[in-house]
């Protein structure tokens, strides 16, 4: 497929393109899904393309095709230098900067101890079922839903620049549901193996058999929790539920196209700007959030970026200052950076490559400290586990989000199940309260797989590390107020 990718690009030159880049995408998602005693879904799909993208005259141009001969590339390269040209001579388009890169030739693969594509189906939905059954057994369950998801994507990946690049990323991730019902009322909880770039051991280390009557359990409490108060509280927030503020606060306000106004079309645009670097106070001084595309589980993890730019490791924030922006090869040059940091990615062989959130976390705290001391430390406040409901406005400022499951704690102690949380605040307010983060021990990768961005949309996945940290005194009251 690197013969056909280095085809492509020559035949682009030969057009006068000034710069091409040819990628091809052999794509495998498996989906499994149960409903209580039943399979409820399998879904097993393959797609196969390639993508080629051009610079003439200072204007892009991106075509793509499922057909994988060299007549049908070169078409698909004809129809990019058109759109290219097309694009130039109406000046639709802004300048172009293009960021240098030395052209690696190089192979990166996910490490995988047992491929979850050969594990039989029969197998897979039997431990799906077995979960099931055991949340079922706890009274008041009355539904539980379970699934496996699975992705594989192989690319290759050329440049007229010289690059050659293989990759081979596997992505394994599996979740039950327990819902409890008592008259109008329903509650849920759930239990994952967080979507990482591994293999299905990632699925058998999970304790999914021996967990699932404690969620079923938890859910049914959960039906009978008081509501949650009104008023300011100090929240301690688990790694399972601070990835999803962390992904709407910072991941997608450092994305350097949104700061800069090239990416509004959803969920608008970013409140920091490429001037406030080393300026914004985005946190207090304990807040240190590092993006790792090297990350070996991560989810955005595949050695290079469709930019052919090798995956880095780079500071968002450090000591609570904004400290940089995820970038692409054309958007280096808004924050004066001489290299991309490699995060500009394609959900498939037919979408062009736009700049999404690398892996990032927020740094573990350097002093020992575990969560049953966070809690002991903590005198009036709301410990939150999993992702819920969630809220933010277009310039990623303003938000609200919910949980999973709560807990009230008082006098340092958890002092029973809370429902219908929800929490509130500004960006940097939020963030100028982290005043504990726990430990190295209890840092932890939670993986997005469902991130949606651009126009047309496209779906990526990354991961977010931290370990439990508190937020003190942000505004909570019940979700129905």
């Amino acid at each position: 497929m690197l013969e056909l990718c280095r085809h492509a690009v020559g035949a682009a030159r030969s057009l006068g393109a000034d710069y091409a880049d040819a990628r091809v995408m052999e794509i495998r998602n498996q989906h499994l899904a149960t409903e209580d005693q039943r399979v409820s879904g399998v879904h097993d799909a393959e797609s196969m393309g390639i993508g080629v993208r051009v610079i003439v005259a200072g204007a892009w141009g991106f075509s793509a095709t499922s057909r994988l001969t060299r007549p049908d590339a070169e078409r698909a390269v004809r129809q990019a230098v058109e759109i290219a040209r097309s694009g130039a001579a109406a000046r639709a388009t802004r300048e172009l900067h293009w960021a240098d890169e030395p052209p690696h030739v190089a192979e990166y693969r996910t490490p995988v101890r047992k491929d979850p594509f050969a594990v039989p189906v029969e197998d897979k939905i039997g431990l799906l079922l077995e979960v099931n059954k055991r949340a079922l057994g706890v009274k008041g369950v009355t539904k539980c839903y379970s699934h496996m998801h699975f992705r594989r994507q192989h690319r290759w990946l050329a440049t007229s620049e010289g690059a050659a690049i293989e990759s081979d990323v596997c992505t394994s991730t599996a979740c039950c549901t327990a819902t409890a019902v008592n008259g109008t009322t329903a509650k849920q909880r759930y239990l994952e193996a967080t979507p990482c770039n591994i293999g299905y051991e990632h699925i058998e280390q999970t304790p999914f058999l021996e967990e699932a009557e404690r969620v079923g359990a938890e859910a049914v409490e959960h039906l009978s929790a008081k509501s949650c108060p009104s008023g300011q509280k100090d929240l301690i927030l688990l790694p399972s539920h601070l990835a999803l503020t962390m992904h709407e606060s910072i991941g997608h306000a450092t994305e350097l196209d949104r700061a800069i106004g090239m990416e509004e079309s959803l969920a608008g645009s970013s409140f920091a700007t490429p001037d406030q670097i080393g300026k914004l106070k985005y946190g207090s001084p304990m807040m240190n959030v590092v993006a790792d595309n090297t990350l070996p589980v991560g989810c955005a993890s595949m050695g290079f970026d469709d930019d052919a730019v090798e995956c880095q490791r780079y500071d968002l924030v450090r000591e609570g200052m904004l400290a940089g922006f995820m970038c692409s090869r054309d958007t280096a040059h808004a924050m004066d950076a001489a290299r991309s940091n490699g995060s500009c990615r394609a959900d498939s062989w037919g979408s062009i490559p736009i700049v999404r959130q690398s892996n990032f976390s927020l740094e573990p705290g350097e002093a020992p400290l575990t969560l049953e001391e966070l809690i002991a430390d903590t005198k009036d406040g709301i410990l939150i586990d999993g992702m819920g409901s969630f809220s933010i406005d277009q310039k990623r400022y303003n938000f609200q989000f919910g949980g999973d499951c709560f807990w009230e704690i008082k006098n340092g102690k958890l002092a029973g199940m809370l429902k219908d949380v929800t929490y509130w605040a500004i960006t940097t307010d939020f963030w100028g309260s982290l005043d504990a983060i726990c430990d190295r021990r209890f840092w932890e990768p939670i993986g997005v797989m469902n991130c949606g961005k651009g126009d047309p949309m496209q779906i990526a996945q990354m991961s977010h590390c931290t370990a439990p940290a508190r937020f003190r005194q942000i505004n909570v009251g019940p979700a129905n107020r």
